[in-house]
């Protein structure tokens, strides 16, 4: 793919370093982050920017490529299990896989925090390829029939196969601090803060950021990497959507038959976004193990996908930033009305608690967006097509 091809009409568009400013603000935003929020709020942010990464790149297949494609549930769940074997060592498999002994290869298998995200994506970008060639030989209905199927072959694998995946007992006390980039962090951070050449205010910010991130201990890792995964994700996403491979994706969604007569090779376009979804998918679910530090097959149902599906239609089919604020709104959403489950008092009457009385009043919202905005929030539009001319991250 040409650079130049990236950049033709890109309203998000920006320099080389204008990206390196975005990383650094975002490494400071999320330091500070957990500086100034508790544990619950970090858990919640975390888990909402997991999700952004999931929706994201399940919307690149399904909104943007219009394939009505049921397959992410399978992809987190095979980036799960290879997270989470890479990052237990051999003593720790040997003591909890109870079901049957792990298989060498399982064994063999470790390495730190970063590598395993990495495989977690290629695996699961390289088993897309291989299922692209039958599914895509089918169309609609046909074509959601197929992927839904996946899932659950996944899931029956990961059930019998005790040697590879604990069965249905699962993996647990996945470990998320041998990530020898984060330990550098923090040594620098400590040097910076006790450095006699550094002025006052510098070493003062930095014990600041150093005493009130770390203190946190495990959360600290997962969380740095959801928000810098997640960030990466979207701009990826952005940059493929505006270039010549998205455009090409967008004409196979709006007619696919009249792609094909304009010499599209529409099977090639659909590959690459779907290993391309997939490639994130099994980072998210990489992440997602850790997050959870305990994972197993039940984890990994066609609840997970629904939940996705009602993440992006409602932000928009099609729409990145739509994907984004569906999230938000779901996952953060959810959270928010966790009050409704507790006992209920209004001006001193005691109304006693609703169990479940979240996920009805949710569920309503939900009814009322759909009814009044059948296209999702932001329907096809990204943020920056509400006025435009305004232009975000114009390098």
């Amino acid at each position: 793919m040409k650079v130049k091809n990236l950049y033709h009409n890109n309203p998000t568009a920006t320099t080389f370093s204008g990206h390196i400013l975005v990383y650094i603000l975002m490494i400071v935003v999320l330091f500070l982050a957990q500086s100034v929020l508790d544990d619950y709020l970090l858990r919640v942010f975390n888990n909402i920017l997991i999700f952004v990464i999931l929706a994201v790149s399940y919307n690149l297949i399904n909104g943007v490529t219009g394939q009505l494609s049921l397959e992410p549930n399978g992809f987190v769940a095979i980036g799960a299990y290879v997270t989470a074997l890479m990052l237990l060592d051999s003593d720790s498999k040997l003591g909890m896989f109870q079901l049957s002994d792990p298989h060498p290869f399982v064994l063999s298998m470790y390495s730190e925090l970063l590598p395993a995200l990495l495989c977690s994506g290629l695996v699961a970008a390289f088993i897309s390829i291989l299922l692209a060639f039958p599914v895509f030989r089918v169309r609609g209905d046909y074509l959601a029939i197929v992927t839904l199927g996946f899932g659950f072959i996944i899931k029956i694998l990961a059930i019998n196969n005790p040697e590879w995946t604990n069965g249905a007992i699962g993996l647990n006390e996945i470990p998320n601090n041998n990530d020898t980039i984060m330990n550098s962090i923090q040594a620098f951070m400590y040097s910076i803060a006790n450095s006699p050449n550094m002025p006052e205010s510098i070493k003062a910010f930095m014990s600041y950021l150093y005493t009130h991130s770390f203190e946190n201990g495990a959360n600290i890792t997962i969380f740095f990497w959801s928000g810098i995964i997640a960030t990466a994700s979207v701009i990826l996403i952005l940059q493929i959507v505006y270039s010549k491979f998205g455009r090409a994706m967008k004409a196979v969604r709006d007619d696919e038959d009249a792609a094909i007569a304009m010499g599209i090779n529409t099977f090639k376009i659909k590959t690459f976004a779907f290993s391309t979804s997939a490639f994130l998918e099994g980072v998210g679910g990489g992440l997602m193990a850790v997050w959870l530090t305990t994972i197993d097959p039940k984890i990994f149902g066609f609840e997970l996908t629904f939940q996705l599906l009602i993440i992006i239609v409602l932000g928009g089919l099609g729409s990145t930033t739509g994907a984004i604020l569906g999230t938000i709104l779901v996952i953060g959403g959810g959270e928010w009305l966790r009050f409704l489950d507790q006992p209920l008092v209004f001006f001193g009457t005691d109304f006693g608690s609703y169990p479940g009385l979240r996920m009805v009043f949710f569920s309503l919202i939900l009814l009322c967006i759909m009814l009044f905005a059948r296209e999702g929030i932001m329907g096809k539009k990204e943020l920056w097509d509400l006025n435009p001319k305004k232009k975000f991250f114009k390098g």
